[in-house]
């Protein structure tokens, strides 16, 4: 599933090449997303300029000239491909997830301008488009979402008043969309690990000095995931000719039984399924 990194990788692929452009037509080839695609949809988009995409969260928002909106979620499968008209570009993935080039199968929506097209593919259809109108009903949209790991809201004072008290674990709050925004299973465990905390520790027990690491490294992991391309699993290029290769920066994911990668530690990487997730941690140096 597409986090964070992968979203802002799409976005900054989408935003170079759609921005400034006017949508000259749209096809719906199947409307049965996780939620069905409005009706008014393609008349929606149709003769609109695309001011520039931005993104929250895991969510891709297209600013619209008439100052109205267009959310794109991933879900758990899609992939947006870029397909220009009198070029052939054999790779159109604008992530590292699935197929570089556009599959033949499970194209649902084609947004289309005057030299290219994007193309929304999903398998699982997990993914889905929404109409906001304007800046407010967009801003209603996100209320009940925690802050971005990068906003200066997610600081000390908000972490702690969270956490006291709370008997759920370290792991589940980072991915508690409501708490912060943004963070993934494999981002999770590796945030974890640069903080020296277990994934099971209850967030009530942690101390100052535990929630301004939690801080530090939920930056640090990420915009190193940005900057590498994000983390492809299945390692190919995307229509920039470049690699998603955090995964090779591993430190624990997907590393269990093999030896921690802390130069001082000697302990071996387990694997515990959390709330039906797997998460990876040193069985020595996360305390």
């Amino acid at each position: 599933m597409p986090e964070l990194p992968e979203v802002e990788v799409v976005r900054r692929s989408l935003d170079k090449k759609i921005k400034q452009k006017k949508v000259e037509k749209v096809i719906i080839r199947n409307k049965n997303l996780r939620f069905k695609i409005p009706l008014n949809f393609s008349n929606f988009l149709k003769n609109k300029k695309i001011i520039k995409v931005d993104r929250f969260s895991k969510y891709l928002i297209l600013y619209l000239s008439n100052k109205s909106y267009c959310l794109l979620h991933l879900g758990m499968s899609g992939t947006v491909h870029i397909v220009y008209k009198n070029k052939k570009n054999s790779l159109t993935n604008t992530s590292f997830y699935s197929s570089p080039i556009l599959p033949k199968k499970h194209n649902h929506v084609e947004i289309i301008f005057s030299d290219l097209k994007i193309v929304y593919n999903d398998p699982r259809r997990f993914g889905f488009f929404q109409i906001i109108e304007n800046l407010n009903l967009l801003k209603k949209r996100f209320a009940h979402l925690g802050p971005e790991p990068f906003h200066s809201k997610f600081n000390l004072k908000y972490i702690c008043s969270i956490f006291k008290g709370k008997k759920k674990n370290i792991k589940n709050f980072l991915l508690d969309q409501k708490f912060i925004s943004g963070i993934g299973n494999i981002y999770a465990s590796e945030i974890l690990f640069l903080s020296g905390i277990n994934p099971t520790k209850k967030a009530s027990l942690l101390k100052k000095n535990d929630c301004k690491k939690i801080i530090t490294n939920s930056k640090k992991v990420l915009l190193n995931a940005i900057k590498k391309g994000g983390s492809s699993i299945r390692d190919f290029k995307n229509l920039s000719g470049q690699n998603g290769n955090f995964q090779k920066n591993f430190k624990v994911y997907e590393r269990d039984g093999l030896i921690c990668k802390r130069l001082e530690c000697r302990g071996v990487i387990q694997k515990k399924i959390i709330s039906n997730r797997s998460s990876f941690f040193c069985n020595s140096c996360q305390k």
